[in-house]
Parts: structure tokens; C-alpha cells; sequence
């Protein structure tokens, strides 16, 4: 379900219905109840009076201050891992970058791209080896999700995201801490620029 809200499958606003819900995941009320308890715990869901659960809007003013704490928590992961990551972690990381490359070179299909650099992000994660940013990122990056297939369908915006990626992965991999950071911290903000735009024509619309 997840996947579902972060592909753009359901959308900020759209309501959730159990039956539907059930017929979609081919799974039982129980765990579908569960997994709604545990979307609205993270923030991606919320329950409205007379019409249930539905997919969260991100208003601007939260969208601005997700972005400026990922900006630097992934700073933070970026400096780091640089400075403490091993051989194998880059190894990973590399692979990682290069197949979200790939996918977005190969124009694929958004919930592939969506997947591709969640992987990314959790080998950034991992490298910092700090389990209390790891928990706040993942609740951050769980609430962007439903931002993050947006952006990065934005015309010429993926091209200049897949370098972004590589940068950050170069940085990492020659142990250059002040360069990660940098590098994490100017990805979000170049993200942050299109999700932010998007959101206020929106609103103004």
C-alpha cells in the first residue's frame, strides 16, 4: 500500500476503501486494517469524519520543512558515510546509483525509478551508521514518497537527478566528507525546487 501511495497509484486526497483495498492487494480486512493503522502512524494517511481514511496532502509550508530536515540529515549521511564507510558499502552504493541510471536512462516505467532510489537512499542511510537519523529519514522519505514520483517525471529533471546521484556516490567513494555533503544537501534542494513549484501552482489553482 506503500508502494501504491508513493507510485502515485492513489493520490493526495483520494480515499481509501477497505473492499477496494482488499480486491487490489488480494489480501484480508485484517491486514488491511493493520496496514492503514501503520500508514497513518507514519503520516501518509489520515482518517476524516464521514469519509475514512485518505492519502495525506502535503501542504507547502510542510513540504518546505520536510526538505530543509532532509537536506540535513542527508548531509549528515553523506559526510559519514564518506568518512566511515568500507570498501563493500561503496560497492553497494556504486550499484545502487548505477541502477537507478539505468531505469531512468532506460526511461522506465515510475514505480521502477521510485524503487531504483529508494534503494539509493537506503545504502546512503546505512553507511551513516547512525540508527536515530536512519529512523528519522525513513519517516521523512516515507512522507516525500508521494512527492518524490513527481518530481523526477519533470521534464529535464531527471538527466540533472541520475548526476546528482553520481556525485554524491563519487564524493563517498573517494572519502571526501566536506564533498558529500555538499552533494547530499544540493540533490534535496535541487528537489526540493521542483516539489515546492509544483505544490504552489497547486495551491494557487
Amino acid at each position: 500500500m506503500r508502494e501504491l501511495i508513493a507510485t502515485g497509484h492513489f493520490k493526495p486526497g483520494d480515499r481509501l476503501i477497505e473492499r477496494e483495498l482488499c480486491e487490489t492487494l488480494d489480501v484480508g480486512r485484517t491486514s488491511v486494517r493493520e496496514a492503514l493503522r501503520q500508514l497513518e502512524a507514519e503520516g501518509l494517511i489520515r482518517t476524516e469524519p464521514h469519509r475514512g481514511p485518505i492519502v495525506t496532502k502535503v501542504s507547502f509550508e510542510e513540504a518546505q520543512q520536510l526538505y530543509q530536515l532532509r537536506a540535513l540529515l542527508e548531509g549528515f549521511c553523506g559526510a559519514e558515510f564518506a568518512a566511515k564507510g568500507t570498501d563493500e558499502e561503496h560497492r553497494r552504493l556504486h550499484a545502487a546509483c548505477e541502477a537507478f541510471a539505468a531505469v531512468a536512462e532506460g526511461k522506465a516505467p515510475t514505480e521502477q525509478l521510485v524503487a531504483r532510489k529508494a534503494e539509493f537512499y537506503r545504502c546512503l542511510i546505512a553507511g551513516a551508521r547512525n540508527i536515530y537519523v536512519e529512523d528519522m529519514l525513513t519517516s521523512l522519505h516515507n512522507r516525500v514518497s508521494m512527492l518524490r514520483a513527481t518530481t523526477m517525471t519533470q521534464p529535464h529533471r531527471l538527466p540533472k537527478s541520475v548526476e546528482e546521484i553520481r556525485d554524491i556516490t563519487r564524493a563517498i567513494c573517494a572519502r571526501d566528507a566536506d564533498w558529500a555533503r555538499r552533494a547530499s544537501i544540493t540533490h534535496v534542494e535541487e528537489s526540493s525546487k521542483i516539489a515546492l513549484q509544483l505544490l504552489s501552482d497547486a495551491e494557487v489553482a
